[in-house]
């Protein structure tokens, strides 16, 4: 009777995944994919494939992003620096910051709950 309700307080009190995941407002459909603060994230792939020289066109690959982060990054830190935006893409200064923090998020959770230790 006691392990019950010790098991029962113990399935209420959120996991630090869990906390992670509520203060950033990330989830994970099936279908979709990563969803950041209501945007999927997959509805972006045009932005990634073409910041990951066609490496990603999903955010889906986690281990992968993790991997090719920096590369992603300093070729939005170039076309921030130039502010010579890729029009066919709607790349603007905004939502490259955003791009840019979405990956860190991500990048974020990986390595803090799903990367192999």
């Amino acid at each position: 009777m006691l392990s019950q309700l010790t098991n029962l307080f113990k399935s209420t009190k959120e996991t630090p995944e869990q906390l992670f995941l509520k203060e950033h407002a990330l989830s994970f459909d099936v279908e979709k994919g990563a969803i950041l603060h209501g945007v999927v994230l997959n509805e972006l792939g045009f932005r990634l494939e073409y910041f990951s020289n066609r490496k990603l066109d999903r955010f889906d690959d986690l281990e992968k992003l993790f991997r090719i982060a920096p590369q992603i990054n300093e070729k939005i830190d170039l076309e921030l620096h130039s502010q010579r935006f890729v029009e066919r893409l709607g790349n603007t200064e905004e939502n490259l910051k955003e791009l840019k923090q979405i990956i860190k998020v991500l990048n974020d959770y990986y390595v803090k709950f799903k990367r192999a230790r």
